[in-house]
């Protein structure tokens, strides 16, 4: 999908593009063979995502349902929130997020990304996430404090197979700034999710690349990356942005955004590698695409993901055509 003549010249451009940090090499998280859930509960809380404001809580529950849920407990009678492709409600307009939608038009959670996309890495299959709001809590060390509390909870197995999913030959969807997302089946003799991620941006943060496996190892240590933002759209959101509900109450601050001048990061950047951030693009790849292959809600996916210069509209783009054009098939897992 997208314009093939533009893809190529993106292609080319990302495939010249450095890679900053190529950790190809580190072990990547076996594939499992028996689905898990929590062995116990555990709950965390803060400051509101839209509503900063306000404390939020979330809790992590065990669940005898196949998949990923969140379910509203301020709203009585609605049912839980399967996270799927199909309840992608939107992808945001001036604060870019996915949020997820079932049933009635208020059971809906917003930026949800930086939680669904631990569906992939952390080896828990079935959870039960519950809310006391649409807004989850945005965090300083930015899904850090989700990671270490399910660690604390343990898994135990349920009694059903682990599935997972490929695609049979590449397919690639392209967007309309220069940006694409392909997706390739795996090596057969090393089955992994094996990700390529490029990014570009007209502020500080400029090009970063980085490629890795999928692994607990990893996700752990890139779940500090915050989300970016350009100090013109904090200075927007401060000012014109106040008549807009989406922000005007919005839970940004300089401890739990990242935010890039032209030149130089307003706030202190993370995770360098041979003196360059890079955080920007493990927050990328791991807290938001990640999140999009989460919305596969038939199995786990592995294979290769190459993207470049893309966001969240683009990876629900890719993940909705997958369906439409029925190009997922099961990877048998010997």
């Amino acid at each position: 999908m997208g314009d093939n003549e533009a893809i190529n010249v993106s292609y080319e451009q990302m495939n010249n593009q450095p890679v900053d940090w190529d950790l190809s090499d580190h072990p990547p998280s076996p594939l499992r063979k028996v689905q898990t859930t929590l062995a116990q509960s555990v709950s965390v809380s803060g400051p509101g995502t839209f509503m900063g404001k306000a404390t939020r809580t979330m809790t992590f529950e065990p669940t005898h349902l196949e998949g990923w849920w969140l379910d509203r407990t301020d709203l009585p009678g609605s049912l839980p929130i399967r996270v799927g492709i199909s309840n992608v409600w939107t992808t945001g307009q001036i604060v870019s997020n996915i949020v997820l939608r079932s049933g009635n038009p208020h059971n809906y959670v917003r930026m949800v990304e930086h939680l669904i996309s631990l569906r992939m890495s952390m080896g828990i299959d079935n959870l039960m996430i519950k809310l006391d709001s649409g807004d989850p809590p945005l965090f300083e060390q930015g899904s850090l404090d989700i990671v270490e509390a399910l660690e604390k909870c343990g898994t135990v197995t349920v009694g059903r197979p682990v599935q997972y999913v490929t695609v049979k030959e590449p397919v690639t969807v392209g967007g309309t700034y220069g940006d694409f997302i392909t997706l390739s089946p795996p090596d057969l003799d090393n089955p992994q999710l094996l990700i390529d991620c490029a990014l570009q941006f007209p502020t500080a943060i400029g090009q970063q690349r980085i490629i890795f496996p999928l692994s607990a190892e990893l996700t752990k240590m890139a779940s500090i990356a915050r989300t970016n933002t350009s100090l013109a759209k904090v200075i927007y959101c401060a000012t014109v942005g106040r008549i807009f509900a989406d922000v005007r109450n919005l839970g940004y601050n300089t401890k739990n955004v990242s935010i890039a001048g032209k030149k130089r990061y307003t706030n202190e950047p993370r995770l360098f590698h041979e003196g360059k951030a890079l955080e920007a693009a493990w927050h990328r790849a791991v807290l938001d695409m990640l999140a999009a292959m989460a919305l596969i809600p038939d199995g786990i996916f592995v294979g290769k993901i190459k993207s470049y210069k893309a966001g969240h509209r683009l990876d629900c783009e890719l993940i909705k055509q997958l369906y439409l054009n029925q190009v997922l098939v099961p990877f048998e897992n010997s």
